[in-house]
């Protein structure tokens, strides 16, 4: 593990916060009655998770392009994960914005708006072998995940 900046890290961040800062003005109908029945658990999980991954993501350069290896092929297909959670965000924005359209799975991955960034910094942990994105990863899915595991049983 390597400290320094990491510019991949960077750029999963935004894929990942833009939609989401655009979603807090597009929440699903009802949202709110269900956040009130979160596992607290999960929750906790979840909110260390976002911290830890945010700043592995950042401060290691394990993750910066590096000459092309078979160790590449994971960075390739983490960052296609990622592509397909915009993806999931578009067929989202687009949508009538219900409970079902936020849960809904992509192309067969269940709550994709949960799984496929998990998957992409899982495989993103792999590709710069950094054990303790990894971990951070896994701590987060355990809670996001899982909560959106939970809303998506509730409206079933």
């Amino acid at each position: 593990m390597h400290f320094g900046f990491s510019y991949v890290g960077l750029i999963y961040l935004v894929m990942l916060m833009l939609p989401n800062i655009i979603w807090t003005k597009h929440q699903p109908k009802d949202y709110d009655k269900y956040v009130g029945n979160e596992n607290k658990a999960l929750l906790a999980c979840e909110r260390i998770g976002e911290v830890l991954v945010s700043c592995a993501s950042l401060i290691f350069s394990d993750f910066n392009i590096r000459p092309w290896s078979s160790w590449s092929w994971w960075l390739i297909v983490s960052f296609l994960l990622m592509v397909l959670y915009e993806v999931y965000w578009v067929r989202y924005f687009r949508s009538e914005q219900t409970m079902q359209d936020f849960y809904s799975s992509l192309l067969g991955i269940p709550v994709a708006g949960a799984t496929l960034p998990v998957l992409a910094f899982l495989l993103l942990a792999i590709y710069g072998r950094n054990i303790i994105l990894g971990i951070a990863v896994v701590i987060l899915g355990i809670g996001h995940i899982g909560i959106h595991l939970m809303h998506k049983s509730e409206i079933s």
